[in-house]
Order: C-alpha cells, then sequence, then structure tokens
C-alpha cells in the first residue's frame, strides 16, 4: 500500500439514513474507510494571517480560495490557540468537488495536523479537536485518517476498526451531485428508502471474506435519491457492472462517485484501465481503502 497522502480521500463504505429530525439534520450510521490517494497539502509559516493557493486539476471547481474550509479551520484554531503562527497554505486538488469524497473536510484536516506540528502540539490537543468540530460535520473523523463507525448526525465516532485492505477503483462520472439536492430527493416519498440502523462497532468482521459478506448486506441509502438528481451516478454504476471481478459496488456519501471493490489490486487496475479507456472524460483511480 502507498503511503498515505495527507488529505485522502474519505470513503463511505455503507451509508444508512433516517429520516429528518425537527432540525432539519438526519441522523446516519455509516462505516467510514480511507482510501491511499487523495489531495496535497503544504504549510509554510509566515505572517500572523493565513493564505492559500489552491492548484490542481480540481482548483476551479474547489470555489473561491478565501472560502476554503483549509483557511476555516486554520482560522478557527487560531481563535483557541492566539499563539499560533500564521502562514501560507499550498493546495494541490487532487480529488472533484461535489463527489461524496469528503475532500474538502479531509483538507481541513490536514490543515489542523500541519498546524500542530508547525506549533508544537498535538493533534489531539483538545483545541485542535473543538476546532475540527466547528469547522464541519466530517472533520473530525479525517483528524486520525483511521476507519471508524460515525452515527447521530456524523458527530458519534467509534474507535479505530481496523478493517482489512481492499484494493477498490474509484469513479466519478464527470458531473458532482448537490448534497442538498440528495436529501430533499431522499426526503420525497417516492425516493425514501431507510436501512434499519443497529450496526455496532464490535459487531463489524475483521476477517477479510466476513468483512465483505458485512458489507455487501449493507447500502447506501441515499442511491435512488442520487440516481434522480445526477443521472451520471446511475450511468458509473453500469458501467462498474460491466467490468469483470468488482465485489462490491457502491455510491460513496450523497455520491457523485462510485467505487468497486475487487479481490487484488491488479484487478482494480486492470477495471480501472477498462473504465478509462471506454469513459476518457471520467476520474479514475485504482487505490487502497484501509
Amino acid at each position: 500500500m502507498n503511503t498515505p497522502p495527507i488529505a485522502p480521500a474519505k470513503i463511505n463504505l455503507f451509508l444508512h439514513v433516517g429520516s429528518a429530525r425537527a432540525d432539519g439534520y438526519h441522523p446516519i450510521e455509516s462505516l467510514v474507510a480511507f482510501a491511499d490517494t487523495g489531495d496535497d497539502l503544504q504549510f509554510e509559516p509566515g505572517s500572523d494571517a493565513f493564505s492559500i493557493r489552491v492548484s490542481g486539476p480540481h482548483a476551479a471547481a474547489a470555489g473561491e480560495p478565501e472560502k476554503n474550509l483549509v483557511l476555516k479551520a486554520a482560522r478557527t484554531l487560531q481563535r483557541k490557540r492566539p499563539e499560533l503562527r500564521g502562514g501560507k497554505f499550498s493546495l494541490t486538488k487532487n480529488l472533484p468537488a461535489g463527489a461524496g469524497l469528503g475532500g474538502g473536510s479531509s483538507d481541513a484536516a490536514a490543515a489542523l495536523r500541519l498546524l500542530a506540528e508547525s506549533n508544537g502540539f498535538a493533534f489531539s490537543d483538545p483545541a485542535v479537536v473543538e476546532a475540527a468540530r466547528e469547522t464541519g460535520a466530517d472533520v473530525f473523523v479525517c483528524l486520525e485518517r483511521k476507519a471508524r463507525l460515525i452515527s447521530g448526525i456524523g458527530e458519534i465516532l467509534s474507535e479505530p476498526i481496523s478493517i482489512p485492505a481492499l484494493p477498490a477503483v474509484l469513479v466519478w462520472p464527470d458531473a458532482p451531485a448537490s448534497t442538498p439536492d440528495v436529501y430533499r430527493a431522499f426526503d420525497t416519498a417516492a425516493i425514501k428508502h431507510s436501512t434499519e440502523f443497529g450496526v455496532r462497532a464490535k459487531d463489524i468482521p475483521l476477517e477479510r471474506g466476513a468483512f465483505l459478506e458485512f458489507l455487501i448486506k449493507q447500502n447506501n441509502d441515499l442511491t435512488r435519491a442520487a440516481w434522480h438528481v445526477t443521472p451520471n451516478v446511475a450511468e458509473a454504476d453500469a458501467a462498474f457492472r460491466a467490468v469483470d471481478h468488482t465485489k462490491l459496488i457502491r455510491m460513496s456519501g450523497s455520491g457523485s462517485a462510485v467505487f468497486a471493490i475487487c479481490e487484488t489490486a491488479d484487478e482494480a487496475n486492470a477495471a480501472a484501465s477498462a473504465l478509462r479507456a471506454k469513459y476518457p472524460d471520467w476520474w479514475v483511480v485504482a487505490t487502497t481503502l484501509s
């Protein structure tokens, strides 16, 4: 397995979604893993203020630099730790936006780790943890980059889970999925489909064969809603089903990225090559999830 990137893609191996609460939030239950592909972030200490330069193949889709979650995380931490030195971030966006891969949250978590290291304190420091939780719902789970079961509205995390390494292929079908639109579609009677909650971290089998059997029994409850919002998601799913040797095909998060788990890294590479040849405009990456 390659050295994990500083801001790896976050994958929802399954995602169970409940009905909206009175405050509009949906309770969820999800097993999150991380890929060995992702964004790159560097930090150069300097003035008291923070700035960011964004480059890479998906820089344009990342939005205005001043609104980037990296700066939000850094400034939030600086309010909690006034002695924190500022500086310049350089972000290379390799992950597509609107893909359900947690790129922005992972970038923000990476910024907090870099700032903690630069200023001589652990990223488990309470100020870092608080800054992560305040920056975004998924930032905290991205701090350690370890597989966990998450619940509540994403704020309740299990202890890290040592899942087996999973050769996989990630596909983004060149079309983002709006998370608010997907949840609105999920809330309509025609689209809604919820899986019964009840997964406990201690009950997740860690032997590879049993783990895959467990995963296959789970679901991403937002899939049909995402197909309704962004039909390209259904096309990506169908494209995987035409490829040999996939063990499991599923959408990540609210879409629009879809992943397939393969038996071996060679099979994942072969599947990725086949998909790139057939869909040259799609983002296709062979990776390992863990």
